[in-house]
């Protein structure tokens, strides 16, 4: 249940339009609602602004279908990362309107009504290998209610890539950098902007990069001052962070 959606149907109930009882029915799940599987939580928009999300891998097709089903009913649509084609091709079938990201593996199901975007984020990517965790995070950072652009294939090997566009940095109000190997391309852009850094080790590299965690350690080492850095691979723990840091921008304390 959004505000949007709760707002709608107290006013509705004001107006007559609804009755007390047909709205208590729609909030028969609110705030939770327990499958045989899992316990969904219809509060979290309203508790942090941010809804649920379905994190899809080792979960059946079956219990995949029917966690987005039942967030699709109580919020108007669902955001699922990790997603299997097996798991894209049985929502599709369900949602005609859904919208599945091969590269960054996400199933996104947007709501009918949407605010405007609030904030920019750009989301960086060091090599195109880099892509699947760059673009998990611009989906979902594009479904929390954000703009998002990318930039893409601007590691340290080649900087003046990343030079020739420096402007695009400064028109972000927040930064993702994906980048693998020696993990440098977030120090880097920590020291061309003031804005916010999230910095996403990726697994990409050869055998001393240790799967990442090469990469995780030289980004929570940046002489870059300021840099967060989520886990490896956690291009959907960047996106939540940075729309944390967006919408605290435009909501007062308390």
């Amino acid at each position: 249940m959004t505000p949007e959606r709760l707002e709608a149907l107290l006013q509705a109930v004001a107006c007559g339009e609804v009755t007390p009882a047909t709205a208590l029915e729609r909030l028969r799940h609110f705030p939770t609602e327990e499958l045989e599987f899992a316990r969904l939580d219809h509060h979290r928009t309203l508790r942090q602004g941010q809804p649920e999300v379905v994190y899809c891998a080792g979960k059946t097709v079956a219990q995949v279908e029917a966690i987005c089903g039942r967030l699709a009913a109580a919020m108007g649509g669902f955001l699922g990362t990790r997603a299997s084609e097996e798991q894209a091709q049985a929502l599709a079938a369900r949602y005609p309107e859904l919208e599945w990201n091969p590269l960054g593996r996400t199933v996104l199901l947007r709501p009918g009504s949407r605010a405007a975007p609030a904030g920019r984020v750009l989301v960086v990517s060091a090599g195109t290998s880099d892509l699947p965790v760059a673009e998990e995070a611009a989906v979902t950072a594009e479904a929390m209610g954000h703009e998002v652009e990318r930039l893409a294939d601007v590691g340290v090997a080649g900087l003046h890539r990343l030079l020739g566009r420096a402007e695009r940095l400064h028109q972000a109000d927040v930064i993702i950098v994906a980048a693998g190997m020696e993990g440098a391309l977030p120090s880097v852009v920590g020291g061309l902007t003031g804005r916010p850094v999230i910095a996403v080790p990726t697994s990409v590299g050869y055998g001393a990069s240790y799967g990442g965690l090469a990469a995780l350690l030289a980004m929570l080492n940046s002489c870059a001052a300021g840099i967060t850095v989520v886990n490896i691979d956690n291009g959907f723990g960047a996106a939540m962070a940075a729309s944390r840091i967006l919408r605290s921008r435009s909501q007062p304390a308390g």
